[in-house]
């Protein structure tokens, strides 16, 4: 059993590792602003509601609680508000990192799991790309997270912290038993927008461009269920935990969907032939983003359980109707 601080594990995607961590046997303590987080997803974990930005209060966090590794989750995800607020991202995501970091090397820290993005990767030259396919992010969001992934990595090599980099790709989907799920307020996730517009919280959608170089012309990403890539994070804290070296690893299945087929999907699994809308070509949208996921196989052993697009959309679904009725009542 480890003694583990995550910081952003009232969101998403700490949530759902939350839950698999305390199902290990692991002691958690949870850092969290609850921004953009809930305190009922943490089902229970003690929580301590402050921001990273706070070093006080972080600091005391650090001194009482003798941790075996740090898990950081926390961050600004939206892609579009990057843009337009730059400033913000590298604020959190990259300034609030280093103030982590700091307190980490300060109080010892000997194991850090970051959470990263294949935006890191920009667009990239192949449809697939692996751990160093160069980075080119063409955003803010991406380029605060690859400052980060530098700045742990120069820590790293300049005293005895060791960490894991875990790259996401498309995370979607909910907890297979219904406890927790997304909740992040106005997303943009496809998958989850498409199940909020069949089930009516949405009056549609929209397509982004249909005139890419794929088999039918819109964007093809690689989707991973948030439960798969929870058993990765764990995965790669047992890693740590029996004295493995530093590591980068992306988080997909290997092969995507187009937006046409998961829209069909969620159509065909919802029943419902909700409006779908074609508009213009996003800035910065990668006609195909797939992980190669060779590494994390061979290294961590990391198997995907939930590899079906159906099983991914099914449960956002069930999830998006749990909410639509919790917010009814």
């Amino acid at each position: 059993m480890a003694k583990l601080l995550v910081t952003g594990g009232a969101g998403y995607i700490g949530s759902h590792v939350l839950k698999q961590l305390i199902s290990a046997g692991h002691e958690v303590l949870v850092y969290d602003n609850l921004s953009t987080g809930h305190q009922h997803a943490l089902l229970g974990a003690p929580l301590i509601v402050g921001d990273l930005a706070d070093r006080a209060l972080l600091s005391e966090v650090f001194a009482q609680g003798n941790f075996d590794a740090v898990l950081h989750f926390a961050a600004h995800i939206v892609v579009p508000e990057s843009v337009s607020n730059p400033l913000k991202y590298y604020g959190n995501n990259t300034r609030n990192t280093l103030q982590l970091l700091e307190l980490s090397n300060k109080f010892g820290i000997e194991r850090f799991i970051f959470s990263s993005t294949a935006a890191v990767y920009g667009i990239p030259e192949t449809g697939q790309v692996h751990e160093l396919s160069p980075l080119l992010p063409i955003n803010p969001y991406g380029a605060s997270k690859m400052m980060s992934e530098r700045m742990l990595m120069d820590l790293s090599s300049a005293s005895s912290l060791r960490h894991v980099i875990l790259r996401y790709f498309n995370v979607a989907g909910a907890d297979l038993q219904g406890e927790i799920g997304q909740e992040t307020p106005e997303a943009t996730h496809l998958i989850k927008v498409a199940c909020q517009a069949a089930i009516g919280l949405r009056p549609g959608m929209k397509v982004f461009g249909d005139d890419y170089a794929t088999p039918d012309g819109t964007c093809i990403r690689d989707y991973i269920h948030i439960d798969d890539l929870a058993r990765a994070h764990v995965a790669a804290l047992h890693y740590l935990l029996q004295g493995g070296g530093s590591q980068i690893f992306n988080c997909g299945y290997g092969h995507g969907s187009s937006v046409t087929e998961v829209v069909r999907v969620v159509k065909h699994l919802s029943g419902v032939d909700f409006p779908v809308e074609l508009s213009v070509r996003r800035d910065g949208d990668p006609p195909m983003l797939i992980a190669a996921n060779d590494k994390i196989k061979k290294i961590l052993g990391w198997q995907p359980q939930n590899d079906d697009l159906e099983l991914i959309v099914s449960s956002a679904l069930q999830w998006e109707r749990v909410c639509a009725a919790r917010a009814s009542n």
